[in-house]
């Protein structure tokens, strides 16, 4: 069985892939973390230093734009490909452009303020249950800390366009959203899902940026039907 490894969202860690493991207890899972480098390059040679030779890949928002570059980099070990709530661009000016007084502030002290009131507000579908999640994502924040989140924003304001990469890739693909995303919109991923006409994709009511969260039983069934190709 084809081991899965799976890479995390900015300022996220392997609980945002909630249930995962139990709902697939048979097939090696690998949480790639990505907070020691500061070039989605170099993030995506560490992932595939410690990954096993051949593999499935899936990551949600900064890990999909890692991802893609793992399969730029070493297409011939990717399996599969998941791409969830991401882009397949490079940064737009005006996202760059808030990067460093956001790293500024973050590491003058204000990590908490930054996650709390620039970026989260932004990550969830309307409605309750909201409450828990945020907590949830302040606290794997936190817990990585301000130099990682200096370290993932220099990557993502400074990452290259992926598309000819995934316009290269064969293997099963699957091409995800959470229906209310605000952050990487449908257009993002009807472009990715042009790109691989191969691929699925998947449109998850109820959820935003955060569909493994929002909508977990929804979002594993995608990634259970997608496993069954690779």
């Amino acid at each position: 069985m084809t081991p899965l490894v799976l890479i995390p969202g900015m300022m996220c860690d392997g609980r945002l892939w909630r249930g995962i493991d139990a709902r697939l207890p048979r097939r090696t899972i690998v949480h790639a973390p990505v907070t020691e480098a500061e070039r989605v390059e170099d993030l995506a040679a560490l992932v595939l230093a410690a990954a096993p030779p051949r593999f499935a890949l899936a990551g949600l928002s900064m890990g999909g734009i890692v991802a893609m570059e793992i399969v730029r980099q070493a297409p011939e070990r990717v399996e599969g490909l998941a791409l969830l709530d991401t882009n397949p661009r490079a940064e737009a000016p005006e996202m760059a452009a808030r990067r460093q007084p956001q790293i500024d502030r973050a590491l003058a002290g204000g990590l908490a303020a930054v996650m709390r009131d620039e970026l989260k507000p932004n990550y969830l579908a309307p409605g309750p249950g909201k409450t828990p999640i945020l907590d949830l994502c302040l606290e794997m924040a936190l817990g990585l800390g301000p130099a990682v989140f200096a370290r993932q924003s220099r990557a993502l304001r400074d990452r290259p366009d992926q598309q000819a990469t995934l316009a290269a890739f064969r293997g099963p693909a699957l091409v995800l959203m959470g229906e209310q995303d605000r952050l990487c919109p449908l257009e993002r991923h009807a472009l990715m899902h042009r790109l691989m006409p191969q691929s699925r994709l998947a449109v998850i009511p109820g959820a935003g940026h955060l569909p493994t969260l929002e909508q977990p039983d929804a979002t594993l069934d995608e990634l259970a039907l997608w496993l069954e190709a690779c």
